[in-house]
């Protein structure tokens, strides 16, 4: 697999990914290395995820899982795999075997069968929990009255690793309308960790279009697709024994 090829465009956009971090962070008085990058890399293949570890970000979002299986069939256990799309339940055991963290839970139905394959497999599963802030209906994630109750079911069963929350703002073009968004998730946490005496420090929200509103507003976890690797071309599909773009 020849992925070196990529590594100069990719390394030019990360530079300035991480000036905006760096730049972000200092205007909300916070460590630029607080922050993690998961790079989203839905339709791209696997030596893009081999140039992207070459580079130091070990973060991979996925949200389809066949996709994923797929890739990393060619790359192996390397880097940190997150699983980033609405969990179907048919799929739900053989994304506990693929990801170390699930980042989009949003019911007790769906975190309770996620231990008990993480039981079955001796693997602890990371989660965050999804939470609906700007109640769109065509997005998913628990509602915000709902989100605490969620997180200390999830945080007694076994084999899960209860992190913290996830969003996903509205797309907007001026970033400054979903502030709200932001902040309501962060004081909903520190809401949770309060009333309930849990830690909860990741806050995984902000992506290409509004990352840097998300972290001046507390994010730690940013997801990164366009910004990092640009438009993408097209889905990566099996054709037969070949792996390609369309």
């Amino acid at each position: 697999m020849n992925f070196s090829f990529y590594i100069p465009s990719i390394k030019e956009r990360l530079e300035k990914l991480q000036s905006k971090i760096e730049t972000a962070s200092k205007k909300s008085g916070r460590n630029p290395k607080d922050i993690t990058i998961v790079a989203v890399t839905k339709g791209f293949g696997p030596e893009i995820i081999e140039a992207l570890l070459q580079l130091g970000i070990i973060h991979i979002g996925e949200n389809r899982v066949q996709e994923a299986r797929l890739k990393k069939q060619q790359v192996g256990e390397k880097g940190i795999w997150h699983f980033i799309g609405h969990l179907q339940k048919n799929k739900i055991k053989i994304s506990s075997h693929l990801f170390d963290w699930i980042d989009s839970v949003d019911t007790l139905e769906d975190a309770t069968l996620l231990s008990h394959f993480a039981q079955e497999l001796g693997k602890t599963l990371k989660i965050l929990v999804q939470v609906n802030v700007s109640g769109e209906s065509t997005k998913f994630g628990t509602t915000p009255e709902q989100a605490e109750s969620l997180c200390m079911s999830i945080n007694s069963l076994p084999r899960l690793e209860i992190l913290g929350l996830m969003t996903i703002a509205p797309f907007v073009e001026d970033p400054e309308k979903v502030r709200p968004v932001f902040s309501r998730l962060r004081m909903l946490r520190d809401k949770i960790e309060s009333h309930n005496g849990v830690h909860l420090p990741v806050l995984s929200m902000g992506m290409s279009q509004d990352f840097e509103v998300a972290i001046e507003e507390g994010a730690t976890m940013i997801r990164i697709g366009t910004f990092l690797l640009g438009p993408r071309k097209g889905s990566f599909l099996k054709i037969g024994e070949t792996q390609t773009f369309l």
